[in-house]
C-alpha cells in the first residue's frame, strides 16, 4: 500500500475513533501538512466517508464504502452490480465489428465483454489482465497483443514500461475502459496509482474511446486520476443512471447508452 493509501486508512480510523476532529490536529498526529489532510478530505468526501466542516474533519457514521487499498480484491469489486455489468458487457461485445483492433482495460466491468464476443469474429485485440487474456485466447480468430510486466494480483493487471510502450506502438480503433469512480469535477478515477501511465497510453492509441461503468460508479472519486468525461467518445452504463447525470454526459456531448 502507498503512503497516501496508509495515511488515508490512518486519517479513517482516527475518525471512526472520535467522529470528528480538527484539520490541525489531524496534521500534527499524521505528520504532514494541513494543505495535505483537506486534500485527503476532499478524497474522503468524494466516497462520503467524512468531510471538512469549517476545519473540523468529520466521520459520517452512515458510510460503509471503504477506501480502496491494497486488500482490494478483484473478485469483491466482481460480486457488486452483477446482472448490470454483465448487460453492460454484452452491449459493448456488440460494438466490436469485423477486423477491429480494441483495446480492452482491466476491471469487472470490461471483463463481461469476452463472454459475449460473437464465436468466429475476427478482430485484434490488446489487453494487459490476466482474466481477459485468459478468456480471449481460447477463440482463434482473435489476434492477441498482450502488454506484460510486473503483475498486481489485486487488480489481475500486468503493467510496464515496456507494456506501455508496446501500446504506445499501437493503433486500435476502439478503447473498452473501466473506472473505479466518476465525478464531472474531478474526473474519472481508478483505484491504484499504478494503472494510470497505462490506462493514458490506451487513450492515446485509440480513435474511439468507449467507458464502461456501471450507475454506481458516479459521482464517486477514487485515489487515483487519469482521464475526463469528455475525454471518451462514448459511455455506456445501467439504466439505474439519474436523469441529472444523463444530462450532463450528453451536454459534454458524449454518446450514452443505458443497458
Amino acid at each position: 500500500m502507498d503512503k497516501k493509501m496508509m495515511r488515508l486508512n490512518a486519517l479513517i480510523d482516527l475518525l471512526k475513533s472520535r467522529k470528528a476532529i480538527p484539520i490541525r490536529e489531524l496534521a500534527s498526529k499524521l505528520g504532514v501538512s494541513e494543505m495535505t489532510i483537506r486534500r485527503d478530505l476532499d478524497t474522503l468526501a468524494g466516497n462520503h466517508i467524512a468531510e471538512n466542516v469549517h476545519g473540523v474533519a468529520v466521520y459520517n457514521e452512515k458510510s460503509n464504502l471503504p477506501v480502496i487499498g491494497a486488500d482490494y480484491e478483484w473478485s469483491d469489486e466482481n460480486s457488486r452490480h452483477a446482472d448490470e455489468k454483465t448487460r453492460i458487457g454484452r452491449f459493448a461485445a456488440s460494438l466490436i465489428e469485423p477486423n477491429d483492433v480494441v483495446i480492452i482495460d482491466v476491471g469487472s466491468t470490461v471483463e463481461k465483454i469476452p463472454p459475449h464476443i460473437p464465436p468466429g469474429l475476427s478482430f485484434t485485440a490488446l489487453c494487459y489482465s490476466s482474466s481477459i487474456l485468459q478468456m480471449l485466447q481460447k477463440d482463434d480468430c482473435i489476434s492477441l497483443i498482450f502488454a506484460g510486466g510486473y503483475y498486481h494480483k489485486a487488480s489481475q493487471m500486468f503493467e510496464s514500461p515496456e507494456g506501455i510502450s508496446l501500446i504506445n506502438a499501437t493503433r486500435a480503433n476502439k478503447l473498452f475502459m473501466s473506472a473505479s469512480g466518476v465525478d464531472g469535477k474531478l474526473g474519472i478515477t481508478c483505484a491504484y496509482h499504478y494503472e494510470v501511465a497505462t490506462k493514458r497510453a490506451a487513450i492515446n492509441a485509440s480513435r474511439v474511446k468507449i467507458l464502461l461503468a456501471d450507475s454506481s460508479k458516479f459521482g464517486i472519486v477514487r485515489v487515483a486520476f487519469y482521464a475526463y468525461l469528455s475525454d471518451f467518445d462514448i459511455i455506456v452504463t445501467d439504466k439505474n443512471l439519474s436523469e441529472e447525470w444523463c444530462d450532463y454526459i450528453r451536454g459534454l456531448g458524449v454518446e450514452l447508452h443505458l443497458v
